[in-house]
């Protein structure tokens, strides 16, 4: 927008907000993926620009998102030593730098921190970076090709990384994480485990009490047809001692 002041000063938003899926940056337009795991296919968002002015306007584009399922293979994991905000921030001059020492593009699936989102992005001094890259030829690039490169040029990623955060930066290389069993579940599993234990002690009730009428009973008809297969505490005398009775 050419116009100065607030009819120049244009802020962003998602038209179809996608709250669980992606976000945008107000102030630069930048779209994120928020969670799109285990997902794939096209997503349409609708992004609206609006000036600030007293007669406000605005115009709106629709931006179409291609998630490809397969590319979970060739995933990197970056870990820097800066907080997940900071590195928001900075998003843009982190990827022109990983694009600048790898000499491919480098698109960032995603960045995370460690502990839950809304501590963690002020408190947390870690923040993971998903990474993934695509040659000349739009292909992607192995995930072991990627990691090799990452190692061979990490002092000088470190050394320009510092001239964006202003700070010392340490790059770690990972390997990408497996998926983390979700709450629910976990919470299944212990369902389970408690349902199963229920159910043996349950069983071990019924057999222990099956066992016990089945002692009761004999103890009736012995009892009753031989008065004398009892001693004198009430006991079942042995079928040897109740043989030699009879004889």
């Amino acid at each position: 927008d050419p116009d100065s002041g607030d009819n120049g000063l244009l802020l962003y938003s998602l038209v179809n907000d996608q709250p669980n899926e992606f976000d945008i940056d107000e102030n630069t337009g930048q779209i994120f993926t928020v969670s799109v795991a285990g997902k794939a296919g096209t997503f349409h968002l609708e992004v609206q620009a609006a000036d600030q002015g007293t007669r406000q306007l605005t115009a709106r584009t629709t931006v179409n998102v291609t998630v490809d399922s397969s590319s979970s293979n060739n995933i990197v994991v970056v870990e820097l030593n800066q907080k997940i905000n900071v590195v928001e921030r900075n998003i843009a001059g982190v990827k022109r730098v990983l694009e600048d020492k790898l000499a491919w593009n480098v698109y960032i699936v995603e960045v995370y921190s460690g502990g839950f989102e809304r501590q963690a992005r002020s408190s947390t001094d870690v923040t993971y970076m998903k990474i993934i890259a695509f040659d000349e030829a739009n292909q992607e690039v192995p995930a072991e090709d990627v990691k090799r490169k990452l190692w061979e040029q990490k002092n000088n990623i470190e050394v320009e990384l510092e001239k964006i955060f202003l700070t010392s930066v340490t790059a770690v290389i990972e390997e990408a994480p497996a998926d983390s069993a979700s709450p629910e579940l976990i919470a299944a599993i212990v369902l389970g485990v408690l349902l199963a234990c229920i159910l043996v002690a349950f069983l071990v009730y019924v057999l222990f009490a099956v066992k016990r009428e089945r002692y009761k009973q004999l103890y009736f008809i012995i009892g009753f047809d031989n008065p004398g297969a009892t001693d004198k505490n009430g006991s079942l005398k042995s079928l040897e001692k109740l043989e030699h009775t009879d004889n």
